[in-house]
């Protein structure tokens, strides 16, 4: 999400300041739905022709630092957004992507300072404020984090990444009521797995269980051979008793991802409950093989007498 609203802002500045014509290569490399790797290509392309110049060469170095980034080429990124700064100094772009790739090398410092840059150009540029805020996060900053995304979401209402970011940061404050309040509007306006399933987490928290699973439930429908809305609807099965759905949940779990050991352990336990001693410590001991450190199957086994 956060590369395709990057391209929104690039390709707004670049519109407004060019007359050239462009081509099938320059097309795809500013197209917001170009893949990294034809990003990569096309941008190449653009930069080894000379077809374009000043501010639309720099947007070329800048998408293509974009695209190496998700490519995690991270230094290679750094090379093509210096050289987009040194032909467009005042060109807030790369400084955001910049400090992107930073983030990703977890000097968020760093980061934060590129997205200083870009803010200081382009007061406007949402994106920028929005990553500052992931920056201030991953370092603990919680207030920080929060005024960014305050101001992000001032400049782009409709920022769903915005509103997730922000709702996370209240979560983690444990502030439950304006972290549903944000998921609630991320779903209004973007209304993917991850949405459910951070909405779900507040609700299960709040020990809104039906609710949570309701959520969960949604997960699933949208991306039904994702294990994450199996094992979290799974888990609230089982906080409701209904051992039999957490197991068939579970099921579903562990066929789309089984290298969960949390997931076997669960499954394991739901099973000892139901009185299936043989899966239980079969499952119990799959956990215990992927995750030695999964105590409730320790202690399990240890009661059964099978560890």
């Amino acid at each position: 999400m956060r590369v395709r609203f990057g391209l929104m802002v690039l390709l707004a500045a670049l519109s407004s300041t060019a007359s050239a014509e462009g081509g099938p290569a320059w097309d795809a490399c500013v197209a917001l739905s170009s893949t990294p790797d034809q990003r990569v290509k096309a941008c190449s392309t653009v930069i080894e022709t000379k077809s374009e110049s000043g501010d639309r060469l720099a947007g070329a170095y800048c998408n293509r630092g974009h695209g190496l980034t998700e490519k995690r080429e991270l230094d290679a990124a750094l090379s093509d957004l210096d050289e987009a700064i040194r032909l467009a100094p005042d060109y807030a772009c790369p400084h955001n992507n910049r400090g992107r790739v930073y983030s990703f090398k977890h000097d968020y410092d760093r980061a934060i300072a590129e997205y200083d840059q870009a803010i200081k150009l382009d007061p406007s540029l949402a994106l920028a404020y929005n990553n500052r805020g992931e920056s201030r996060f991953n370092k603990g900053d919680l207030d920080g984090a929060l005024a960014d995304f305050d101001a992000a979401i001032k400049r782009n209402p409709n920022s769903a990444m915005a509103y997730s970011n922000r709702g996370l940061a209240y979560y983690r404050k444990r502030d439950m009521t304006h972290a549903l309040a944000d998921y609630t509007m991320r779903i209004k306006l973007a209304p993917d797995l991850l949405a459910y399933i951070d909405r779900g987490n507040v609700y299960r928290d709040t020990e809104q269980l039906d609710r949570a699973a309701a959520d969960y439930g949604e997960a699933i429908r949208i991306a039904p051979t994702d294990a994450r809305g199996w094992r979290n609807r799974g888990m609230i099965r089982l906080f409701q008793g209904d051992n039999k759905g957490g197991v068939s949940d579970y099921d579903k779990a562990l066929r789309y991802d089984p290298t969960d050991a949390y997931s076997w352990n669960n499954r394991g336990q739901a099973r000892l409950r139901l009185g299936d001693k043989q899966g239980a410590i079969a499952d119990l001991r799959k956990a215990l093989e992927l995750d030695p450190g999964v105590t409730s199957a320790q202690d399990s086994l240890r009661k059964l007498g099978a560890l």
